[in-house]
């Protein structure tokens, strides 16, 4: 009996072939994705928010402590509501690295020189913990600082300037250490006596802060006149360059002088008086020099801002210019004086009551008295919203009451009944008087109105029957209101009674 042959698996080219690829595309798609993580891998996935994404690309590790617990898997731009640029990061961790503390932060550094980055999370220590999907909001800390940016502030011309620097100073302290170390022996003294010096100097009352500001307010005074004084230097040396040229003819000025000085000296003789009297001017000049050497601050200071304002005048008069033109065609138009006249008819026919009224208000305040009454007259609540005060007031049946309509007198408490007064209050009696003084004839406060009590009438032309008092001046001066003034202000025309047909009172007077 013949026995079957198997043929074995491995002996077929074809299936280990296809095995063989499929084993190589699997291998290669795990190489390509595995800067992403491996697939079915569980992970935790963190967003953070940094100014700048630092250079970073996707696929860079996340590390913490030095060991990579995830990659960078997508870097997105955002604009913040400011309007400036930032970037999100989507970083994808190991499902073992999480949940991280809330209060967590991330850096963004550099793993080598040639600008490979990654992210490196820093746990925090807070209970509370990120959920997945989360995102971290980072400042400027995310960020460190570039190489080639440490290495960017040494720029041309920065190294120009080192180099120069290197030269000149090296060129400054060759060959001197003997003068060095003189300059070091001597230090010791120096610092001993500069201390005093520099306490002095230190000390508020020498004012080293104002004469370094005079001196620039000095060099700013002389700075127009820099090449006057240049050339004044130049000027100089050019006369003592010409007494070194001949000096036989500075010999002879030298040799002359002795003469000179001997006429000098009698020509004083004849001098001392008028020196004398200049020393008597001088003495009387000298407290004048004290309070100018005092009003120099503020003349400076006003020196100083003319001078901020001149610049600005001729701008100043070029719009001018159209404003006096416009003046000008307003003086020359022929209803300018026919409108002047007419002004100034109506401030004298308002003059007399302007003079009249002016201390109800200078002196007694009376309109700012009004309108902060006002607001309380309508104040009284009602079934339908607000009424007068005055109608909210219980009194008794009267004639002529306070809540009477079409009365024919005054409040004068007529008509009522003793026993209604009993319950309900005394009657009603105005007492007002129109038209109170202001002032009296004098220019004392008189303000009538207003103040506490009231006086009982004596005698009234205009009913008998009226108990009330009508005449507008209490007798004596009741003085100012309690936030009035005891006299008109300075200079202001007054009139204690109106006089509207000729304008002139007796009683007119100005306020000194």
């Amino acid at each position: 009996m013949r026995r079957r042959t198997t043929q074995s698996i491995v002996a077929n080219p074809v299936l280990i072939g296809a095995v063989t690829v499929l084993v190589t595309v699997v291998a290669v798609y795990l190489a390509y994705n595995a800067n992403s993580g491996l697939p079915f891998v569980p992970t935790y996935e963190l967003n953070a928010k940094v100014p700048n994404a630092g250079r970073l690309v996707e696929g860079n590790d996340v590390r913490e402590g030095g060991y990579r617990i995830g990659v960078v898997e997508k870097i997105t731009p955002v604009r913040e509501p400011d309007g400036t640029a930032g970037a999100k990061l989507r970083l994808k961790l190991d499902k073992q690295a999480g949940p991280v503390p809330m209060d967590s932060t991330i850096t963004i550094r550099p793993r080598s020189a040639l600008g490979l980055k990654y992210v490196e999370l820093v746990r925090g220590l807070s209970h509370q913990e990120l959920a997945n999907g989360s995102t971290i909001n980072m400042g400027q800390g995310a960020n460190t600082v570039e190489l080639d940016d440490f290495f960017g502030i040494f720029d041309q011309p920065t190294r120009d300037f080192s180099q120069r620097n290197l030269t000149e100073f090296g060129g400054a302290f060759a060959a001197r250490g003997i003068d060095l170390n003189l300059t070091l022996q001597s230090l010791p003294g120096l610092l001993g006596v500069l201390q005093p010096v520099a306490s002095n100097l230190a000390d508020p009352r020498t004012q080293l802060g104002q004469f370094f500001r005079d001196l620039a307010q000095a060099a700013r005074a002389t700075a127009p006149v820099a090449d006057s004084l240049a050339k004044g230097f130049t000027s100089g040396a050019d006369v003592f360059e010409a007494f070194s040229r001949y000096p036989d003819r500075l010999a002879q000025t030298i040799e002359k002088s002795p003469p000179t000085l001997d006429v000098g000296t009698a020509s004083l003789v004849a001098q001392r008086p008028f020196l004398r009297h200049l020393a008597g001017v001088s003495g009387e000049l000298r407290g004048a020099a004290q309070q100018v050497r005092i009003s120099l601050p503020g003349i400076n200071a006003a020196l100083l801002s003319g001078t901020q304002v001149l610049p600005r005048v001729p701008e100043l008069n070029a719009r001018l210019t159209s404003t006096l033109q416009a003046l000008d065609a307003l003086a020359t138009t022929p209803t300018t004086n026919l409108t002047l006249r007419g002004l100034t008819s109506t401030v004298s026919t308002l003059s007399p009551t302007l003079r009249y009224v002016g201390p109800y208000v200078t002196v007694c305040n009376y309109w700012n008295y009004f309108w902060t009454y006002l607001s309380e007259h309508l104040t009284d609540q009602s079934a339908t919203g607000q009424i007068e005060r005055v109608l909210g007031k219980t009194s008794p049946p009267q004639d002529n009451g306070l809540s009477t309509f079409g009365a024919s007198h005054p409040a004068n408490g007529e008509g009522s009944n003793p026993i209604t007064n009993a319950i309900l209050g005394d009657p009603a009696f105005l007492h007002a008087q129109p038209y109170g003084a202001a002032i009296t004839g004098g220019g004392s406060a008189d303000c009538e109105n207003g103040q506490r009590g009231y006086p009982r009438r004596i005698a009234n032309d205009y009913d008998p029957r009226l108990k009330i008092v009508t005449d507008p001046h209490t007798p004596g001066a009741q003085g100012p209101t309690y936030t009035g003034q005891h006299n008109p202000p300075a200079h202001e025309t007054y009139s204690a009674a109106p006089d509207f047909q000729s304008g002139i009172d007796p009683s007119d007077g100005v306020a000194p």
